[in-house]
């Protein structure tokens, strides 16, 4: 485990977005990541992590409203594979894949070390107990700050303040967040400065850490195959997503790479911290 004085640092360990498409994408490694959440809590009153993939990237790219709350995420972390190559390829360094799937569980591992509490808002009854039930059978000394599942309607202004201070009266350190996307990042830029935590959009993450779904091996996913395991299961609902999106992002991506030929081209890195 990482000693407890690390969050501390005053100096952020991740650093820089690089551009991709018209979003920017937080560049550094996996353990960066970790470190970087556990900064945040330290020293940031209140902020938010999205997980960008194919999907995120173009809805992004077609909705300047959502460009900008991924592009104002304290952490926009490259959750797909194909972003991850996109780096390598754009700017010549190799970029770590930062998944959702993987960062929940490396993170209520370290808060249960770390003595930092979790949140847990979103989804269903039955799938929040599960979550809870696997973090503390796997971590005993966890603190579980509370869990919430939302009605899945538009919530009252009276409503979305109770939930507000029922997170901020449980003392917790971070909140994860399933609504799926955009509806989560939506939820965490609307919150950010008034839920006092740090909010990561983890969407599916929930069900394959309950071990309610299953992943593909790690071979496939290197292979950025997820997608497909997530189509053959939802093949209805799914289909035309990945169809249009994947077929766009691959468009989108040839015409910026002959976009950035030009000297006069937007900036591709900006520093954060």
């Amino acid at each position: 485990m990482t000693d407890t004085t690390t969050a501390a640092k005053t100096v952020a360990p991740l650093q820089q977005k690089r551009r991709l498409l018209n979003s920017y994408i937080t560049t550094g490694r996996f353990d960066e990541f970790v470190e970087q959440v556990f900064w945040m809590t330290e020293n940031r009153e209140s902020s938010y992590v999205c997980f960008a993939n194919v999907h995120m990237l173009v809805e992004a790219y077609q909705d300047p409203g959502f460009n900008k709350i991924l592009n104002e995420a304290d952490v926009a972390s490259p959750d797909g594979g194909p972003l991850s190559k996109l780096m390598k390829l754009k700017y010549g360094h190799s970029q770590d894949r930062v998944p959702g799937m993987d960062l929940m569980p490396r993170l209520i591992e370290e808060a249960a070390a770390r003595g930092k509490s979790v949140f847990f808002y979103g989804s269903t009854d039955d799938v929040l107990e599960a979550v809870v039930a696997t973090a503390k059978a796997k971590h005993p000394t966890i603190k579980v700050a509370g869990h919430y599942s939302p009605p899945f309607r538009k919530l009252t202004d009276a409503e979305d303040q109770s939930i507000v201070d029922m997170i901020n009266d449980s003392g917790a350190d971070l909140v994860f967040v399933a609504l799926g996307c955009p509806k989560q990042e939506r939820w965490m830029a609307e919150h950010k400065g008034r839920v006092k935590a740090c909010m990561l959009g983890v969407g599916q993450a929930y069900m394959t850490y309950a071990g309610l779904e299953k992943r593909l091996p790690k071979w496939a996913r290197d292979w950025s195959l997820e997608w497909t395991y997530r189509l053959y299961q939802e093949p209805k609902r799914l289909w035309k997503r990945y169809l249009v999106t994947n077929s766009t992002f691959v468009y989108l991506t040839l015409k910026d790479a002959l976009w950035s030929k030009d000297k006069h081209s937007k900036a591709t890195a900006v520093t954060v911290g």
